[in-house]
């Protein structure tokens, strides 16, 4: 059996005016890149084979920040609704079996959760596949509207839900895999009669159900996995959680990090077994330590190389330098360049 073509679609063409700034909302900055960046980088690593990008708002600086990653460009022209900017990938996408589609404000997704999700669609043989999950609070998102088996009936979104809808916990994560051919034959049927006058992404749901297709839930949690950022609060606490998950993936290869919500390791940098790294402390620029290395409170490393066992001592500042291995740094702030 031949194994469908995927092609990933990715939102990125809106403004995020909740973000209050003069920058495109996906080229915020967390973890040491653009939050787009770091839904390329989840897509890259699963088994879909291509990917294209729908651009808007300030459309040129989006691209030239993309230099490097394999992808078909697309230009929304008018910010006409999230099924309108998938509508406009239909020539990019013409060689695709399926369609993922993901926002480029979800710096938070797992390749691993696209893949699972991608086996389950496949194993159902499904039409629709929707990424849903559960908020204690979920105020602003499409609620998932289900019969009495489970199924899924339709989207409706914040504006347009009734009381009853808007107590509903389960919501849109805003992930879809769909076949391609439903999907454009779908969306040209969409129509704007709702609170926004756009085209809504979310009412291929609603048609799928209408010409008796079964669509399927895949219902992910930790739900943090699969929020968009849309303010400098939620880009602060999306940020946190990669931080702590490279900083997991640290501490179980053989580091020691105390207080590791404080510490801060660019993932181009490179920290030898048994080091022991103290709270406050950020390491950037590609630097790398050896083996046995102890870190201070408060060391910033930038650029550097440590050698095996060296002592670096509270709130030292090392920027573009070598250490020798078994060599101390007393407790002073030192500017080495």
């Amino acid at each position: 059996m031949t194994t469908p073509s995927i092609t990933a679609v990715i939102l990125a063409a809106g403004k995020g005016t909740r973000m209050k700034s003069g920058k495109a909302k996906v080229l915020h900055e967390l973890f040491f890149k653009p939050m787009l960046h770091h839904v390329l980088d989840t897509v890259g690593q699963t088994d879909i084979s291509q990917t294209a990008v729908i651009v808007g708002h300030q459309r040129r600086q989006v691209l030239d920040s993309l230099t490097g990653y394999g992808f078909n460009p697309v230009a929304q022209e008018k910010q006409l609704g999230t099924g309108h900017a998938v509508l406009c990938a239909e020539e990019a996408c013409r060689s695709a079996d399926m369609i993922m589609i993901l926002c480029g404000d979800t710096p938070l997704i797992r390749p691993a959760t696209l893949q699972e999700m991608i086996k389950q669609h496949l194993a159902g043989k499904a039409m629709l596949t929707l990424m849903t999950t559960l908020l204690d609070d979920p105020f602003g998102y499409g609620r998932i509207i289900s019969d009495s088996n489970g199924h899924v009936l339709e989207i409706v979104e914040q504006k347009d839900a009734t009381p009853e809808q808007l107590a509903i916990q389960e919501i849109n994560a805003g992930i879809y895999l769909v076949d391609a051919g439903f999907l454009f034959t779908a969306l040209k049927e969409v129509g704007t009669d709702n609170s926004q006058g756009e085209v809504y992404l979310t009412d291929i749901v609603s048609i799928a159900v209408d010409r008796g297709h079964t669509v399927h839930k895949f219902i992910h949690s930790p739900a943090i996995d699969v929020l968009g950022v849309n303010s400098r609060v939620e880009l602060a606490q999306a940020h946190g959680e990669l931080q702590m998950r490279h900083n997991r993936a640290l501490m179980l290869s053989g580091v020691s990090l105390y207080s590791p919500e404080t510490i801060l390791i660019a993932p181009d940098c490179t920290v030898g077994r048994d080091t022991v790294i103290q709270a406050g402390t950020q390491i950037t620029g590609g630097s790398t330590t050896g083996s046995e290395v102890h870190l201070e409170t408060g060391v910033v490393l930038h650029k550097c190389r440590l050698g095996d066992r060296c002592v670096i001592g509270a709130h030292s500042v090392l920027h573009n330098c070598t250490i020798e291995a078994a060599e101390h740094i007393p407790p002073l702030t030192h500017r080495v360049g």
